[in-house]
């Protein structure tokens, strides 16, 4: 029996703000209704897209609650309950777990800087304590630690831990775990999904899903349907888009992103900051020919 989580697009939900910088659940439920019906094929919620690094401990319970109970069963959950605190991993991973996720999203320990022997340690620790999949989340451009592959061929062994989210951009790295691990691979960058794809790959965790599910995932299951040429073409006519969406530290340009098409997403909360005007100039550039501006009524 397979335990793959989903093929394809989970997107990397922004979570939408008010004013005051209190989370706005109408509009993301809207948001969320917005993934199920254009195609994506699961949504990760409090992930780095999803500024769970800034919510407090009742915002981060309370989204993913929300979420999952929005969401009802339409298309797989994963949630965010990683930390650089392995009891407080643990504590979230569980609550995450009796909420209803399908699945749990683990980032690297952050700040720490622990050893690859605590990374195992750290991972198996939160996996022995929950009865749900796991993918792990390698970043280590955020968190300054990288998942080696002999720490993979390790934790492939848990039978709680079924994939990784690879944002590393070491496609060495992804081929051998593709080669030395039965893990599912998910390309953590949206620009490097068709190449992650040749290494093995089940699909992409996206924040260019935000604003376009339909043809992320159709750019995705294009590929795995052996129409790499087509694939090709939809992925050269996002990439300005999917460009511009990190030129400045995500989520920042994708919640802009998604007020240009029409959503309340909001700004960030502090320390993230607004784009420049200038910088907001050339996403609606990016946006434009993509017919996205104003685009959500």
């Amino acid at each position: 029996m397979s335990n793959t989580i989903f093929t394809g697009v989970a997107t990397a939900i922004a979570t939408p703000m008010n004013a005051d910088g209190s989370i706005n659940y109408e509009e993301f439920g809207r948001m969320l209704d917005f993934q199920v019906e254009n195609g994506a094929d699961g949504v990760v919620i409090c992930g780095t897209t999803g500024e769970s690094a800034t919510m407090t401990d009742d915002e981060h319970r309370e989204v993913l609650r929300y979420g999952i109970e929005r969401i009802a069963h339409r298309i797989p959950v994963i949630a965010g309950t990683g930390s650089n605190d392995t009891a407080y991993a643990v504590e979230l991973s569980k609550d995450a777990e009796k909420l209803g996720a399908d699945a749990l999203l683990l980032v690297t320990p952050y700040y720490n800087k622990t050893s690859q022997r605590g990374l195992v340690k750290h991972f198996t620790a939160i996996a022995d304590s929950v009865n749900i999949p796991i993918v792990l989340y390698n970043v280590p451009s955020r968190t300054g630690v990288n998942i080696s592959i002999d720490a993979y061929k390790e934790l492939a062994k848990h039978p709680n831990i079924v994939a990784t989210k690879e944002a590393s951009g070491n496609m060495d790295l992804m081929m051998q775990i593709s080669a030395y691990t039965d893990l599912d691979i998910y390309s953590g960058n949206d620009d490097e999904a068709l190449c992650a794809l040749a290494t093995g790959a089940k699909g992409v965790i996206s924040v260019t899903a935000n604003c376009m599910p339909k043809e992320k995932h159709d750019e995705i299951m294009l590929f795995l349907e052996g129409k790499h040429a087509e694939a090709l073409e939809l992925q050269k006519k996002l990439l300005a888009f999917e460009k511009a969406l990190f030129m400045d530290v995500n989520p920042i340009p994708v919640k802009e992103a998604l007020n240009i098409m029409g959503f309340k997403a909001g700004e960030c909360r502090l320390p993230l900051c607004s784009m420049t005007e200038e910088q907001v100039e050339t996403l609606r550039k990016a946006m434009e020919p993509l017919g996205l501006i104003g685009s959500i009524k």
